[in-house]
């Protein structure tokens, strides 16, 4: 059997790996060469991220913790393309890589998964809510400060499992990926009770930056409405220094004329305080007005905003 002409490294979760197989059959979709039975293999990699379930991921290092085993195997030249979901990438890559495409973003919100409960507002009194995510427990804290947030680890099966056994009365998950799993689960938020995390909803596709071949392949499924939204929003996270440690959202959207619509908001660890800004702009100015959003939200936060 003849080698593989291209390898795609990911995490070994089953929201990842089917991912990772829509990159793969857009390839071979797109590009002759890779259409070919064998010409993609798909290689499971353990991350940190993966390996630490009993503490949040804040505690453990923070962003990045998703990305780094699979980084390592694109630079020893392991694997020629890393899949990615961007909201788990840090705002910069290491020397020597880049994001090279992106798939057609997902819907972006997240789901209200509770047991004849629609709505955030109609959680009982004292509910626990079961999230590892800082961004959805500060706003959800500062919506309904009544609630109990909890950490809630584990890939989408472990923790719907969880709810279902009682350990919450509540947990919050990505739309995105329980649509790519086929899980229809829960009721969307609106963005304006709890926005997005940045990149939430988009897969990246991430090559070493010399590697022509692989960069002119992917050129040729990269979506470049979900490139222009997502490098405004991590312009925007960029600026305020963003990790797992920080509760950061952002959501960007192009409208029918192709401008562009950006929204971010920073809160207080605890709920206590938020502060939310939004920009709109031409889309050649992505960078820009994700860089001046962040400004604005860094000053208005103040020295000391995250300390809860």
């Amino acid at each position: 059997m003849a080698a593989p002409l291209l390898r795609l490294g990911t995490r070994g979760s089953k929201l990842a790996l089917t991912q990772t197989g829509l990159v793969r059959d857009a390839l071979a979709a797109a590009v002759p060469a890779l259409a070919a039975p064998g010409a993609i293999e798909i290689i499971a990699i353990r991350t940190t991220g993966d390996a630490i379930q009993d503490r949040p991921l804040a505690e453990a290092g923070g962003k990045g913790l998703f990305v780094k085993e699979i980084e390592e195997a694109l630079l020893t030249g392991r694997i020629d393309g890393a899949v990615h979901s961007m909201k788990d990438m840090p705002t910069a890559q290491p020397p020597g890589l880049a994001i090279a495409a992106f798939l057609p973003r997902e819907d972006v919100r997240d789901v209200l998964i509770a047991e004849g409960v629609q709505r955030i507002a109609d959680l009982e009194r004292g509910a626990i809510v079961g999230t590892s995510a800082l961004r959805r427990k500060a706003q959800l804290l500062y919506r309904r400060p009544d609630l109990e947030i909890v950490n809630f680890r584990g890939n989408v099966d472990t923790r719907l499992a969880k709810l279902k056994a009682g350990a919450v009365d509540a947990t919050l998950l990505a739309l995105a990926g329980l649509k790519r799993l086929g899980l229809a689960v829960g009721t969307p938020i609106p963005e304006e009770e709890i926005l997005p995390a940045v990149g939430q909803g988009a897969v990246c596709i991430e090559c070493r930056a010399d590697d022509a071949r692989t960069r002119g392949w992917l050129a040729a499924i990269d979506h470049a409405p979900t490139a222009t939204c997502v490098a405004a929003e991590h312009a925007m996270l960029a600026v305020l220094d963003g990790s797992c440690r920080t509760p950061i959202a952002g959501h960007a959207v192009l409208d029918a004329n192709g401008a562009l619509y950006l929204r971010g908001l920073i809160a207080k660890p605890d709920g206590s305080g938020l502060v939310a800004t939004e920009r709109r702009g031409p889309a050649s100015d992505a960078g820009r007005l994700g860089r001046d959003a962040g400004e604005e939200l860094k000053r208005r936060g103040g020295p000391g905003f995250f300390a809860s």
